[in-house]
């Protein structure tokens, strides 16, 4: 009896041949992907033992779960999005009136500025959405402007179509914020009680966040994030020192590997202001830095970060957006025989960080070491100070200078500490003779103040004028001990 294939015998027997190749170059992609086996375990009722990855027999069920996997994890829609923390917008930066010719409105105004440059960066390059992983404020608005000034800038990216998505970090804890203005719709804050999940559906990315209820926070808030969203781009969100960070405080800690449990695809974290990626592959983890440096402590270019997704690509690239430069300039004159040398040696560097900001105002703290035959007095950092305000007007701002007297055949470095005594106490004077116009300022507003206002007045002026001086002669005390202890 003869057997006729009709056309549609033809074309379901094409369609099982390209679901097969389908699947197959899927499979051999995801044989040990951890997402694929929930995928598999959770939505299609297949025990482990049953499953045959060899791609040669897979039942309906999962030929329809490795299209599902082919369809998320690998098809994924190209976006991007901006990776922005610790804005610490209108961060008070105490104590800038006592510097002399100090530029208050480019360094009070620069938080502000920052944060308009990441605003514009996210409209220019068309980003799907924002996120700022905690201290979005620096503590407690002192008036509404602060956060109107927010507000307006957050309605320039609803205009634009992209969404915000924010946690609150220790300087913007939910106890240190009372004063709140309303948010605009496309500004999603994440609960300080419990960690919680947003999503973008078009996207298919899952967002998961806890931000802070007060700013002390020391319980391990990783730990409580909710398992990925499957089907999705998954990013957490987390304000948090990781493992202990120089210079920062200890909130939130946790382990990388804390992070990674969690099998997320992204960590935005927050909190540490020196940009890091702590982890390159899945999850990526990464923290962008502060968006503009404050003081001397911050050095560098700051920003945020463009993360780009495509497929299972995830790819990062660091955007510049302060507005002033904070930066330390070491000059080694070890080798000049005078001050003008000196100058020159300083001015010269100093010229050379300005080409390196691209046009930005550069605050600059200057450490000189020279030899101790340059015989130098306060007076002298006065006029290094002059002579920069002359030659690079509007373009420096030097916020101070430190020197470092060695002798000449002494190389260039920092004194090591040994455990006895007077080390220890020619250490401190070498760091009080470095600053003597800072120390004396310090020093001035102290206990040892007060101490100095009941000397006469003689002993005060001379304290006063002859700093240098005084500390020359302790440490030519503290070498005589020395050698009678060594005899």
């Amino acid at each position: 009896m003869a057997t006729f294939i009709t056309d549609r015998d033809r074309a379901a027997g094409r369609r099982e041949t390209a679901s097969r190749e389908r699947t197959s170059g899927v499979c051999n992609e995801v044989r040990s992907d951890r997402r694929f086996r929930i995928l598999m375990l959770k939505f299609y009722r297949m025990p482990a033992p049953t499953w045959d990855l060899s791609c040669q027999t897979l039942p309906d069920n999962a030929s329809c779960a490795a299209a599902h996997f082919e369809f998320v994890f690998h098809q994924f829609q190209p976006m991007r999005f901006l990776h922005a923390a610790d804005v610490h917008l209108d961060s008070p930066l105490r104590g800038l009136d006592q510097y002399d010719g100090a530029p208050l409105d480019a360094l009070r105004g620069a938080t502000r500025r920052a944060l308009a440059n990441l605003v514009q960066l996210a409209i220019e390059e068309r980003v799907d959405f924002v996120i700022v992983a905690g201290d979005l404020y620096d503590g407690e608005w002192d008036d509404y402007r602060t956060g109107r000034f927010f507000v307006q800038q957050m309605l320039e990216l609803e205009r634009a179509g992209i969404p915000v998505y924010l946690i609150r970090g220790n300087h913007d804890a939910q106890s240190r914020i009372t004063l709140q203005l309303t948010l605009p719709p496309n500004v999603h804050s994440f609960s300080t009680e419990q960690p919680e999940t947003k999503t973008i559906d078009k996207l298919h990315v899952a967002l998961h966040g806890q931000g802070f209820a007060r700013q002390a926070e020391q319980r391990n808030l990783a730990t409580s994030y909710p398992p990925p969203v499957l089907g999705h781009f998954n990013i957490g969100l987390l304000h948090t020192s990781l493992d202990g960070r120089e210079g920062h405080a200890s909130y939130a800690p946790c382990a990388v590997n804390d992070l990674v449990a969690r099998d997320y695809d992204y960590w935005a974290l927050g909190h540490v202001h020196q940009r890091e990626t702590v982890r390159a592959e899945r999850p990526r983890i990464e923290f962008p830095g502060n968006l503009q440096g404050r003081h001397a402590r911050e050095p560098g270019a700051k920003g945020c970060l463009l993360v780009s997704v495509d497929g299972a690509q995830v790819t990062t690239e660091f955007q510049t957006l302060d507005v002033l430069r904070w930066q330390i300039i070491e000059v080694n004159a070890h080798e000049t025989e005078s001050f003008d040398e000196l100058l020159d040696q300083a001015q010269a560097a100093v010229a050379a960080a300005v080409d390196g900001v691209d046009g930005r105002l550069l605050a600059a703290r200057l450490e000189i070491t020279c030899p101790d035959a340059v015989r130098l007095v306060d007076p002298d950092a006065v006029r290094l100070r002059e002579e920069f305000r002359t030659n690079f007007e509007r373009t420096v701002w030097v916020e101070k200078i430190c020197f470092r007297q060695v002798p000449r055949s002494a190389p260039a470095m920092t004194l090591a500490l040994s455990d006895d005594a007077t080390s220890e106490l020619q250490a401190v004077l070498a760091e009080l003779q470095a600053d003597g116009i800072g120390t004396q300022q310090k020093l001035a507003g102290g206990p040892f103040g007060k101490l100095l206002r009941k000397l006469p007045a003689k002993l005060n002026w001379l304290l006063a004028e002859e700093w240098p001086e005084i500390v020359a002669r302790a440490e030519v005390l503290l070498q005589t001990a020395g050698q009678e202890k060594a005899k």
